[in-house]
């Protein structure tokens, strides 16, 4: 596989490594949102931004409540969660225009959950040919804008989205 070198990553990486315990509890806990790329924080649930992301807009939905299936959610939980996703689709719409989404979750470590212990949505914005030879080939994924700039204009839509 060829590389392509960000160097701004490795203080995250080696954070993650650092720290102890659930990466989406350990955020949730904290109050710095931009940083953390916390777009929105809700009763039950709140939507961030992935740090690695398939494409740039590429947003979790996230209960605040540390469990790995939906059947440990209580009914208001759940419906946050449903809500939020309807919401990001809106905010990721207005600022991206894009022409579908893949929204979904990854239950347990074989269905190829990165945390398996937290449950959690993704919702990713895509394009006609957006996985073209650097993806396929490469497998490398290129990303035309930063997670600042993209939290700054997610963060902008999330406060006023037409849903």
């Amino acid at each position: 596989m060829k590389r392509v070198w960000s160097p701004w990553r490795m203080k995250y990486v080696t954070k993650q490594l650092e720290t102890p315990g659930c990466l989406f509890c350990n955020v949730l806990q904290q109050s710095n949102d931009p940083e953390n790329l916390i777009v929105h924080r809700g009763n039950h649930a709140y939507a961030i931004l992935n740090r690695y992301p398939y494409t740039s807009g590429h947003l979790m939905i996230v209960p605040n409540i540390h469990v790995s299936s939906l059947t440990d959610l209580d009914a208001p939980t759940r419906a946050e969660l449903f809500d939020l996703l309807a919401h990001a689709e809106a905010a990721l719409r207005q600022v991206y225009s894009p022409e579908g989404f893949n929204i979904g979750a990854n239950l347990g470590e074989a269905a190829g959950a990165g945390i398996p212990g937290h449950l959690h949505f993704h919702i990713v914005p895509r394009w006609c040919g957006d996985t073209n030879f650097m993806s396929v080939v490469g497998e490398t994924r290129v990303l035309p804008e930063n997670l600042t700039e993209t939290y700054r204009r997610i963060r902008e839509a999330w406060l006023a989205p037409a849903i």
